[in-house]
């Protein structure tokens, strides 16, 4: 299927106080007292995809385009591809279908005024599309999104979608039909177990040494002829930002190897080639159809 060992570089542009690790002490009400870093550290990854002639898919907040267009307008001149994360960064098992289709439908509306192109990627924050929210790929089908990257196939306590194809796909709903790529997992087998290892970035960038990550996407590329997915944020590039007084675990998941991030990613940008989400998935030609049911059942292939 794949024909170039190409990978989609994908941005999530949203800031460090709009994780959901910190959803549980910070409101959405106090982020515009937060000390707002994204404008600045999106500028570094503008120049630092520059510097490797790099295009990439930026899956921009609403709740950061609106504050900061100039931002948007950059990345759209620069070459790069503008996609949707929503407006307020809430988790879609928190919301309504009604208020989901108000978040999305806003997004892209203003990223759409904004950048002056359609806008056709989305991005669940947080990756939460999940079986019992496989309801927001019809909203997402009504809305105009022509593809998604929110399924991802693996077993976590804030996302995950176990069982579901690792592979780009076309997705079947009751209100029609849409792409999904999404994010990498490395099947391997350990002590006769099969394991679905996450090594498309975010937090899995900073936890696996760079080598390791480089060998996964390859090894996906190669022996399984099909593409992977890096994804991060720009927070995860800035060791200076406030530290936040958060459980354990989320600070370890926030800020394990920040000071790490940007020589890891030069890494893999020197051994791996990436481009932009949408025109890789236009350029793979037909996929195989997944039919998904409302109910939390596992996915059926059809050819």
């Amino acid at each position: 299927m794949l024909q170039e060992s190409r990978n989609a570089l994908t941005v999530d542009v949203e800031d460090y106080f709009h994780v959901s690790a910190f959803e549980g002490v910070i409101r959405p009400g106090q982020w515009g007292g937060f000390d707002c870093r994204v404008a600045a550290n999106t500028r570094r990854i503008l120049a630092l995809f520059d510097e490797y002639d790099l295009t990439a898919t930026f899956f921009v907040l609403g709740w950061v385009a609106r504050r900061h267009p100039d931002l948007v307008r950059d990345i759209a001149a620069a070459g790069h591809e503008i996609a949707c994360h929503g407006f307020g960064h809430k988790r879609i098992r928190f919301q309504t279908q009604k208020a989901f289709r108000r978040d999305v439908a806003a997004s892209k509306a203003l990223l759409e005024d904004i950048a002056g192109r359609p806008v056709l990627g989305y991005r669940a924050p947080s990756y939460s599309i999940t079986p019992e929210t496989a309801w927001a790929l019809d909203v997402l089908i009504e809305e105009g999104f022509a593809y998604d990257s929110s399924i991802f196939p693996i077993v976590h306590d804030l996302y995950g979608f176990p069982g579901a194809s690792p592979h780009p796909h076309r997705i079947r709903r009751p209100a029609g039909e849409i792409l999904e790529f999404p994010p990498t997992t490395l099947r391997l087998r350990l002590l006769g177990r099969s394991l679905a290892l996450p090594i498309s970035g975010g937090g899995y960038l900073r936890l696996f040494p760079a080598w390791f990550l480089r060998w996964g996407l390859a090894r996906v590329n190669r022996r399984e002829g099909q593409p992977g997915v890096l994804y991060f944020h720009p927070w995860e590039i800035d060791p200076g930002q406030p530290r936040i007084s958060a459980c354990l675990k989320s600070r370890f998941r926030h800020y394990l190897n920040l000071d790490k991030t940007e020589d890891r990613l030069r890494t893999l940008f020197e051994g791996l080639s990436f481009g932009p989400m949408g025109l890789l998935l236009a350029g793979l030609g037909p996929l195989p159809a997944i039919s998904l049911d409302q109910s939390p059942t596992p996915a059926r292939m059809e050819r």
